[in-house]
């Protein structure tokens, strides 16, 4: 007597289970392959950190007065644990990532960690910020250009698109201050405390991104908006809005969801600039001065901060396809 396999059995609301099982030891072993990739990209950031800020010069000479003696730079370098070979202090390092124990600032003398714990959430406030800014235009200005492609409003968003992402960030905000602060005298220059001073530098930050997820958003619809089932969609009677936004969008997603992903990063990373200009109390602004200090454990946690905001961004949008798009989930 025959019967069905283990193979063929199904629930009444999805795959049979053996493919189902396969399908998620498929995506956990996905999973730890970009893991490990991930640990090993974090790795190579922290190498190549320690050994190119050492190239910087010595730290002693700027820590000192110019007048300091021989033995009182020995006796600091002794102190500060610059005297010992340099992988022995590579192994020391390299100790304490686990721990997240960069060891102390020179500059500061505090705990790497409790000088980024107090610069941090500046910078994610105005990372944030800036996403949602970017989130806000970029999206209805990509859904309005390839609703409206070819014609002249279309033509004037991409326009504002392309003078957007070929415009420096910092000439933004000179520009932005020149105007609001000095100007009409409606927003501070610089500083932060308040939602005021949140404003320009968000924008600022925010500018090249909105430009980027924008153009693909546009580009990513335009494609799905010609593709079969929108054809049918609109045989049904659906008008053009919602035909957009309930069968177009999702499909076009996946691109934007990797692009918004990488500009995360970017936008903390483009932090740097931005701080600077408007005086803002981030990351981004102690990086500058960690490197003009050759504060080594203080440039090294921030490099690897940012190359840790890039790794797990991007681990988190990869895996994100697979609820985005089945196609995806069943093909790893």
């Amino acid at each position: 007597m025959t019967g069905p396999t283990l193979q063929q059995h199904t629930t009444d609301d999805g795959p049979p289970v053996a493919t189902r099982g396969r399908d998620t030891r498929r995506l956990l072993r996905g999973v730890l392959v970009r893991l490990g990739t991930a640990l090993l990209v974090l790795f190579c950031a922290a190498t190549v950190s320690f050994f190119l800020v050492r190239l910087s010069g010595d730290p002693v000479k700027l820590l000192l007065p110019p007048d300091a003696t021989a033995q009182q730079e020995a006796v600091l370098r002794s102190s500060l644990g610059l005297d010992r070979p340099l992988f022995t202090q590579y192994a020391d390092f390299l100790q304490g990532l686990p721990r997240l124990d960069f060891g102390n600032s020179l500059f500061y003398n505090e705990p790497v960690r409790t000088v980024l714990a107090d610069r941090l959430p500046a910078t994610l406030q105005l990372a944030a910020a800036a996403l949602v800014v970017t989130l806000i235009v970029a999206v209805p200005a990509g859904i309005f250009a390839a609703m409206r492609r070819g014609r002249a409003s279309d033509r004037g968003v991409m326009t504002m698109v392309l003078l957007g992402q070929s415009t420096p960030p910092f000439w933004v905000g000179i520009l932005l201050i020149l105007v609001f602060a000095v100007g009409l005298h409606s927003l501070p220059a610089s500083g932060c405390g308040t939602f005021a001073h949140l404003i320009l530098p968000s924008i600022t930050l925010a500018v090249y991104s909105v430009a980027v997820v924008a153009r693909l958003l546009r580009s990513s619809l335009i494609d799905v908006l010609s593709s079969d089932h929108i054809r049918t969609a609109r045989a049904k009677g659906f008008g053009p809005l919602k035909v957009v936004l309930t069968h177009g969008l999702r499909n076009a997603s996946l691109p934007v969801v990797t692009v918004v992903g990488l500009e995360i990063g970017s936008l903390l990373g483009g932090a740097i600039l931005t701080e600077q200009v408007f005086s803002w109390p981030g990351v981004g602004q102690l990086t500058i001065e960690a490197i003009s200090h050759r504060d080594f454990p203080l440039v090294q946690a921030t490099v690897l901060l940012f190359a840790a905001t890039f790794v797990v961004v991007n681990l988190l949008v990869d895996l994100s396809y697979s609820f985005l798009d089945p196609r995806v989930r069943t093909s790893r």
